[in-house]
């Protein structure tokens, strides 16, 4: 067996039983390596560009399904494809976003130019291949944006790299990994001193995530860890108040201009750190009391720990990590530009509605239930405004957290008050209003975790969930 299979074998040993351990050893031998491609993703708003930076064999094998090595899900703006160099047959693909592709609908991406660390992992194939990466195009489907030959034996191939930085911490263990969806829980700022509450926050909210539909129903399909490198200072950066922690995540608030959007712009680092640990998902956990968390489809989420909506913010960036679902809210300022066209969004609880009768959640909705479906927009929109003047004022003063946080749930309290005697309060529809935007475009139910701080995902947005779970996880039996 090699390193990496032993390595991998090793860290399922700690919670399965004896006869477990054996055949997860066994499969961990039968595993390809794990191939990561890091190039870098350069452009503006009008032109990209791409460069390969290195490929390298990570420490462990990899942790997938070897019989679901295609994804037919159709989500996010992009798409890896792996191909025979020679024959061009398929042999692996997976959908995913960019920060860049979010970078790039910002203003400044209209002055400037910037560049961007990316990478892909694959299994490792017994001949050479072509990576293509594709992106979406003005039709919606997917076209070649980048093509390069990779050939995982090479001279120039990373083999051996520097110790792990951290250790896994086995959190919740049901199965060998290529059976099961791996989540991998980072931790950024979070000093030596802070690692007792790095766990217990990690197991806090894993534990919330399967309390939600559909996790609840699934738990059994995910295998979770939490892994976390000290820093010399508790919390991240924040640098619109002054505060700058170095970490090696380099994870930060503030991310294009927004003072709750906390993302890491360091990809390398960040796939460095991950890569001790088996995973196909990640979420960062913040040592931070202030709001504050991001998401991006297929690369990873973050969110504020410390917060008194931790738990919230943790299921609702996970939604847009995991499953691609779109942001159904519109009144918060985002950076953000819109581009005034009304394409039909590829996220699965979003439409355009451009024909009611092909809805694509149509299966949900009721006969009788008019497309677009009437709710209190207008009244919903003015309180929504006064809303968010407070809340900027309270940030703009600088006020103590807690304040924000009882906002949060007057805000809450009175879009439920609101909601509650709406004829269509509880059903499946098309509501106009969602994706930054007031109009063109509508979500599938009055409220959702995906709308605001609800506690369920409504069932469009459990159906586009329910179908990663399947795309990365043989069903529990």
């Amino acid at each position: 067996m090699s390193l990496r299979s032993t390595v991998s074998a090793a860290l399922l040993a700690l919670c399965l039983s004896p006869g477990a351990q054996a055949a997860q050893a066994a499969q961990a031998a039968r595993q390809p390596a794990t191939v990561r491609l890091d190039y870098t993703h350069s452009g503006n708003a009008l032109d990209e560009h791409y460069a390969v930076e290195r490929v390298l064999i990570e420490p462990l094998p990899w942790p997938g399904d070897l019989s679901q090595r295609f994804d037919d899900t159709n989500r996010g703006n992009n798409r890896v494809e792996v191909a025979d160099a020679k024959t061009g047959d398929l042999l692996y693909s997976r959908d995913f976003s960019t920060v860049f592709g979010e970078w790039k609908t910002t203003e400044e991406a209209n002055k400037v130019s910037r560049g961007f660390h990316e990478s892909v992992r694959f299994p490792k194939f017994d001949k050479p291949v072509r990576v293509r990466i594709l992106k979406r195009d003005e039709r919606n489907g997917f076209s070649v944006a980048w093509s390069i030959e990779v050939d995982a034996d090479g001279q120039d191939v990373v083999r051996k790299q520097a110790p792990a930085l951290a250790q896994p911490i086995p959190i919740v263990v049901n199965g060998p990994s290529p059976q099961k969806v791996d989540l991998l829980i980072l931790g950024d700022g979070y000093t030596q001193a802070d690692m007792q509450k790095f766990e217990a926050d990690a197991r806090r909210l894993s534990a919330h995530l399967f309390a939600v539909s559909p996790f609840k129903e699934r738990a059994r399909d995910f295998n979770v860890w939490a892994m976390a490198v000290p820093t010399r200072e508790s919390g991240i950066s924040r640098p619109s108040t002054g505060v700058h922690h170095a970490s090696a995540l380099g994870t930060r608030y503030d991310i294009f201009g927004s003072e709750r959007y906390v993302l890491t712009l360091d990809n390398r680092a960040l796939r460095d750190i991950a890569q001790y640990a088996p995973y196909e998902f990640i979420e960062i956990l913040v040592n931070n009391d202030t709001y504050g968390g991001g998401g991006i489809f297929g690369q990873f989420s973050t969110a504020a720990a410390g917060n008194e909506w931790a738990e919230y913010l943790f299921v609702h960036e996970f939604g847009h990590h995991f499953a691609g679902l779109a942001d159904e809210y519109y009144t918060s300022p985002v950076a953000y530009q819109s581009s005034g066209a009304r394409m039909e969004p590829w996220e699965p609880n979003v439409t355009a509605l451009r024909d009611p009768a092909r809805l694509k959640w149509k299966q949900h909705v009721q006969a009788g239930t008019p497309l677009p479906t009437p709710w209190p927009k207008a009244d919903y929109e003015s309180a929504s405004r006064a809303y968010q003047k407070r809340r900027a004022a309270l940030r703009a003063t600088n006020r103590p957290e807690s304040e924000m946080s009882a906002l949060f749930r007057e805000d809450l309290a009175r879009t439920r008050e609101l909601f509650a005697p709406a004829r269509y309060r509880t059903a499946i529809g098309a509501f106009e209003g969602a994706n930054y935007e007031a109009s063109g475009y509508y979500r599938p139910a009055m409220q959702c975790i995906m709308f605001d701080r609800s506690e369920q995902f409504c069932p469009v947005c459990r159906d586009g969930i329910s179908e990663i779970i399947d795309l990365y996880a043989r069903p529990a039996k």
